[in-house]
């Protein structure tokens, strides 16, 4: 902020104590006085006069490293400060303004610069780094430039600069694999795969060429041309999986819906939406991130296509709860569909609420359930209808509840997930 008052504390109390040689002078009838006083209020009004009539252009770029950074992560930034003015600057102090959400010193002292007799820019780099806390974008500056006079008597504040966009995405936790291998669990390459080697006589076969798999040889071919021959390439389908975030706001705290990072619930589960994403894209699914009501929270990301995976983690940025919906509605989503691994991710869960998802495990070849504040013996009843299902209350290791469901149970065909 401004500071109003133009005058430091050396300068006030000189111009307090010219005041009081003018009063002692007019009680005392003496002359010395009087010229203390006048020289004290000479020097205060061409300090102040200095500091404004000197014409000085400042202008910076402010540059984030990482210009978007997880919550828990740290990102470095780097102001440009470049000053236009004929005359040396005197030191200073500088503090960019820094909004909730992000935490670091972002102040410090502004240095001495040169004489520019011929109007050059000199300029200077101001370095802090901030940790990020909260999820949203954050806009950092202006910034407060404060400059004082050679005799630290009067000072000049000033804001300069635009402010600068800062991302904070959710944090993206390293998940294991949901199975040892993708379309173990369904999708449409499990369909695919075990279709392979059905039929293959009839596949077109075309010479070997170095680095062909030894595996597709096409040993009937061959032998009838009496040269290696292989398999024409087989187009497979990519498997399929589905995330759910549950983002009614009936599901989550009061703060949920009001902006990104109020909620420590909601945080919970966007983090758990992403990292489940990440985890399913990279062992080599097709993901759908879905609102409880099926609408698309994010384009579909592509098995293995980290720059999607990125791109999805960047729009989970600014998601706050929203809208009417419930995972009740899931139930009728599914009612005559199959899918493959179905993640839901979901908030406040009540007994009734398991008890109206109980006819989803069967449309799903890895159903699982994650809830961030379970109620009573609801997570019980979801296991016993079939979900693989863990507790992610604030504060539960991410990557622990969800080891504990990423696996099927080959004896009971059920997850013991939760606390």
């Amino acid at each position: 902020m401004r500071q109003a008052w133009p005058l430091t504390l050396r300068g006030t109390a000189a111009g307090v104590l010219a005041l009081a040689f003018f009063v002692a002078s007019a009680q005392l009838g003496s002359v010395q006085l009087l010229g203390f006083g006048v020289f004290l209020l000479a020097l205060v009004v061409m300090s102040l006069i200095a500091l404004h009539i000197t014409r000085r252009d400042v202008t910076l770029a402010r540059t984030p490293s990482p210009p978007a950074v997880p919550v828990g992560g740290c990102t470095r930034i780097t102001v440009h400060v470049s000053v236009r003015t004929a005359l040396p600057t005197t030191p200073g102090t500088w503090e960019d303004r820094v909004p909730e959400g992000l935490v670091g010193r972002s102040d410090g002292r502004f240095p001495a610069l040169g004489s520019g007799l011929r109007g050059d820019d000199r300029a200077v780099d101001l370095v802090y780094d901030l940790d990020a806390t909260e999820r949203g974008v954050h806009w950092l500056g202006p910034l407060e430039l404060t400059i004082r006079d050679p005799f630290g008597i009067a000072r000049r504040c000033a804001e300069v600069g635009d402010t600068t966009r800062l991302m904070v995405t959710p944090e993206c936790v390293d998940l294991p694999p949901l199975t040892a291998f993708a379309g173990a669990t369904g999708g449409m390459l499990h369909a695919t795969t075990t279709r392979l080697g059905q039929g293959a006589d009839n596949l077109v076969a075309r010479p070997y060429k170095p680095g062909d798999s030894m595996r597709r040889i096409h040993w009937r071919a061959t032998a009838h041309r009496d040269t290696l021959m292989v398999r024409q390439e087989e187009q497979e389908s990519t498997p399929e999986a589905t995330v759910v975030l549950d983002c009614a706001p009936t599901r989550w705290g009061a703060d949920a819906s009001t902006r990104p990072g109020a909620d420590p619930l909601f945080e919970q589960a966007v983090t758990a939406c992403v990292s489940a994403a990440n985890a399913l894209a990279r062992d080599g699914y097709s993901v759908q991130v879905i609102d409880a009501d099926g609408a698309p929270l994010s384009e579909p990301v592509p098995g293995g296509d980290h720059a999607a995976v990125a791109v999805l983690i960047g729009r989970f940025a600014t998601t706050v709860a929203h809208g009417t919906a419930d995972v009740a509605t899931l139930a009728r989503m599914w009612s005559a569909a199959n899918t493959g691994p179905l993640v839901v991710i979901t908030g406040v869960l009540r007994p009734a609420d398991a008890d109206a998802l109980a006819a989803l495990p069967g449309h799903s070849a890895h159903p699982v359930l994650l809830t961030a504040a379970p109620v009573d013996d609801a997570l019980e009843r979801a296991v016993a209808a079939g979900w693989y299902a863990a507790s992610i209350a604030p504060g539960t290791d991410l990557r622990e509840a969800w080891a504990r469901v990423a696996h099927a149970d080959a004896i009971a065909g059920v997850a013991h997930g939760f606390d």
